[in-house]
């Protein structure tokens, strides 16, 4: 195997700090490097005394002069709580730091990924979402800071594939879930989990017949991976990496309840304005180039989550954001 020097941006974050995990791992030279705005320098903690392993405090939307074989650009606040709570910067995020990556990437000659999001496509309206469907975005509304944000991201990589054919990978990334997950990230998940192991009121909003479609952390990982180091023809291509397995929001707080022994009971809050209300991914592209396909439960990927969130110290975590 080759020993490459990766680059991965966001990568003290939820699903970086795992990639950063893997990659070490596997013997690369890995430069992590983030600003700690919604991540927390404990997820790669204790990666620092490993030799191939480098930690940098820097903001994405700043150049960054590096020298590196590959990058993994998955710098950007991705729950809406936290990408709404500043949604300029989440813009210049998503975009100046496709910039910057991108423009690394071309003066090194290196290999990028950048990490898309199940939200290129808003609410769909075709069910479940392929890689082809275009989306249905509204361009003005409160989410659109990071759904246009990786829409015009996707944009640059097909951009700089064409024009200076580099050497470019996207990943569309369905919900994913799983242990070192934010307790205040705001997402479904883990709003469940801490509320149902407090015996709280277990919040949905609407009437918690939207579905999602849950990815564990590892299938999510193991996924991006592949897609780093395929070499077939359609490449450049985004590819959607999630579960197909669709769950209404309802089911799942139920399934916390049972998972937690608790005595949480649902109350219904209104929807918050284009959010959508289905979220399935069409993976045959991800079975068909990188032979992948999800291995893990949402029961049992549920489980290893919630035995996690028991066993931290919620008081070792500050709330990124008011919003929280």
């Amino acid at each position: 195997m080759t020993i490459k020097r990766v680059l991965v941006t966001g990568g003290a974050g939820f699903l970086g700090s795992h990639l950063c995990e893997r990659l070490i791992q596997q013997g690369h030279d890995v430069i992590c490097l983030d600003n700690f705005f919604t991540s927390q320098k404990s997820n790669v903690q204790h990666l620092l005394h490993y030799n191939n392993f480098e930690l940098i405090r820097h903001d994405v939307t700043h150049p960054i002069w590096l020298e590196v074989d590959e990058i993994y650009n998955l710098a950007c606040p991705a729950a809406p709580g936290h990408y709404q709570y500043n949604p300029i910067k989440t813009m210049k995020t998503s975009v100046m730091g496709a910039i910057n990556t991108l423009g690394m990437a071309k003066r090194c000659n290196a290999r990028i990924l950048q990490a898309s999001t199940s939200e290129v496509y808003g609410d769909p309206t075709v069910h479940p979402q392929p890689e082809t469907y275009r989306g249905n975005v509204n361009p003005i509304g409160p989410r659109a800071c990071y759904d246009e944000g990786k829409r015009a991201a996707e944009t640059l990589c097909a951009d700089y594939h064409r024009q200076h054919k580099l050497d470019v990978r996207v990943i569309r990334i369905f919900n994913t879930y799983g242990p070192r997950m934010h307790p205040f990230d705001g997402r479904v998940v883990s709003n469940f989990i801490i509320q149902a192991l407090r015996n709280e009121d277990i919040t949905i909003f609407g009437d918690g017949s939207q579905t999602r479609s849950f990815c564990y952390r590892d299938d999510l990982i193991e996924g991006m991976i592949r897609l780093m180091n395929y070499d077939g023809e359609t490449k450049h291509l985004p590819v959607n990496i999630g579960n197909p397995n669709e769950f209404t929001i309802k089911q799942l707080a139920e399934l916390t309840i049972r998972l937690t022994n608790s005595s949480s009971k649902l109350v219904y809050k209104p929807l918050p304005e284009d959010d959508p209300m289905q979220r399935q991914p069409d993976i045959t592209r991800a079975k068909l180039l990188l032979d992948w396909e999800p291995t893990i439960f949402l029961e049992q990927g549920l489980q290893r989550t919630i035995e996690y969130f028991r066993a931290i110290d919620l008081s070792d975590f500050r709330a990124p954001t008011p919003n929280h």
